[in-house]
């Protein structure tokens, strides 16, 4: 068997407890896929340290199988929005003074794609700042055993892109993009899939989603 299909087998072998031990780890190797995946301009920045003036934000990562195969699900926002609009996310947002950042992850997730019931913490990645907007963003990674049937908040997500977690292994498909904001023009990483390109902090946290899967797979 080849060392591509034993990986594979091991991500369907007991996915979440293999990848929740992998998120407990020490996570060095994640750090550094996270910066292969910044865009030019960003220095770094990503990483921190942020100034105090950032508000805290949490965005979800959650794993389900469907027709067999493990995927998570990515929000494009509707281009009518002030910030990002168009842009492919995490469901996620602002950190309410009275919730942790993992209950507001599960709390977006209920309200931009509409998933109810429990679903089972695995673990989180390392903050990220964004710097564009000011936030530090938590993501938290999850697991549910259900097929999501999505009931979209029209006001936040236009469509669900469902990725295959294995195309976040595959090296051909991380591209790059140029981007355009007024007079700067700048090359970006990005995951392909299809007419749909994913940049920027999203991008960021999967190049780090995608070191702890080839950890869990081991």
């Amino acid at each position: 068997m080849s060392v591509k299909k034993t990986k594979e087998s091991n991500l369907d072998n007991d996915l979440p407890a293999r990848l929740t031990r992998a998120l407990a780890g020490e996570g060095r190797a994640r750090s550094a896929a996270r910066r292969r995946l910044e865009p030019e301009l960003s220095y770094g920045r990503h990483a921190g340290p942020a100034p105090t003036t950032a508000r805290p934000a949490a965005v979800m990562i959650l794993l389900y199988r469907r027709d067999g195969r493990w995927h998570l699900p990515l929000t494009v926002r509707p281009v009518t929005l002030a910030k990002h609009g168009g842009q492919i996310s995490l469901p996620g947002g602002t950190v309410e003074p009275d919730e942790s950042s993992h209950d507001a992850a599960v709390r977006e997730l209920g309200e931009e794609l509409g998933v109810a019931g429990t679903v089972e913490p695995l673990g989180q990645l390392h903050d990220c700042y964004v710097f564009a907007s000011d936030f530090v963003v938590t993501p938290w990674v999850a697991a549910t055993a259900c097929e999501p049937q999505w009931r979209l908040d029209a006001n936040e997500v236009e469509r669900v892109v469902e990725m295959p977690l294995d195309m976040l292994l595959n090296p051909q498909a991380v591209g790059n993009m140029t981007i355009e904001r007024g007079p700067l023009v700048f090359r970006a990483p990005c995951y392909r899939m299809g007419t749909d390109c994913v940049w920027g902090t999203t991008s960021v946290i999967l190049g780090e989603l995608a070191e702890a899967l080839r950890e869990a797979a081991q």
